[in-house]
């Protein structure tokens, strides 16, 4: 297959390439500036290089997106909003201009967009948006995406949870936090955390590839959230740590401040379950936290 990925350069986007070039595929890779890589990167400014790509690609993955670990100043807050919605919006352009437009698009989205939750679980069916900054950013993101019709083009707009795997993401922050002896729980300890694999992500999207008949919005996130107590215990027990201090919300604000990043990255409560995906028969190869960590450890290259 041609298969082009947008964002192609970040955590995600990168391992999606490697993947797709590991299975045998052509990949062309979107980015801001052109990196040396084993893939094919097309500017974003190159506006006749970004149509010849996605002009008889059969699968477009939209990953593109200023990261959240970062201060929520004015300036960071119209990066993150404009970095996802501009470029969804110049996708949309390109899908309904080529000749031959893909016969799916994947674009990302975020979990986040449901409320803080410790009273039950958030689906696609009857989860309740939430409010805030990073939720206005979600919806806008999606509102975009399905805002065009693409009569030959299907969409899917993937609410992912926390994604853990190598070579960046949240995996190597809690790695690092339990292995200097702050492996306790943050704030309560009891928002819920959702998280996915990263290899769960990948398989997600082949599978809905491989299912023409689903589009809309999923959620991509394994079947069973815990508390951040227990995330945090998970990573203590599998990293064999004794001392587990545990991060008070104060404590996080003034290290939020210092690390220019935000505490809602880890004090929001994110309780979802991937109705859709299992209703349809996807089945998760690293369901659980455990089966998760202990594939991450067992894995990770030093």
């Amino acid at each position: 297959m041609k298969i082009v990925i947008a964002g192609g350069t970040g955590f995600i986007g990168t391992y999606l390439a490697n993947r797709y070039i590991q299975d045998g595929h052509d990949v062309i890779v979107i980015a801001r500036s052109k990196t040396k890589s084993m893939f094919t990167c097309v500017e974003w400014t190159d506006s006749q290089g970004v149509h010849a790509a996605i002009n008889h690609a059969d699968l477009l993955i939209n990953m593109a997106g200023k990261s959240v670990d970062c201060r929520y100043n004015n300036a960071n807050k119209k990066a993150i909003l404009e970095s996802r919605v501009n470029t969804t919006r110049q996708l949309n352009e390109v899908v309904a201009a080529v000749q031959y437009p893909p016969k799916l698009w994947v674009n990302s989205s975020t979990a986040t967009i449901y409320r803080h939750a410790e009273d039950r679980p958030m689906t696609e069916s009857d989860g309740d948006i939430g409010s805030g900054f990073s939720v206005d950013v979600a919806t806008a993101w999606e509102k975009t995406f399905f805002s065009k019709n693409t009569d030959q083009t299907r969409k899917v707009a993937l609410r992912t949870a926390i994604v853990l795997g190598h070579g960046g993401g949240a995996f190597k922050h809690f790695k690092m936090l339990t292995n200097i002896g702050f492996g306790g729980s943050q704030g309560s300890g009891k928002q819920m955390v959702s998280f996915v694999h990263i290899e769960d992500v990948y398989r997600a999207i082949e599978f809905l590839r491989n299912h023409e008949n689903l589009s809309g919005v999923f959620n991509v996130s394994a079947p069973n959230p815990i508390t951040n107590q227990k995330f945090m215990k998970t990573f203590q027990t599998k990293l064999k740590k004794r001392l587990a201090i545990p991060i008070f919300t104060w404590m996080l604000a003034i290290g939020a401040f210092f690390l220019r990043t935000e505490t809602e990255l880890l004090l929001k409560s994110r309780w979802v379950l991937p109705e859709r995906l299992q209703k349809h028969g996807f089945t998760f190869a690293f369901n659980d936290i455990n089966h998760v960590i202990q594939n991450l450890i067992s894995t990770e290259v030093e």
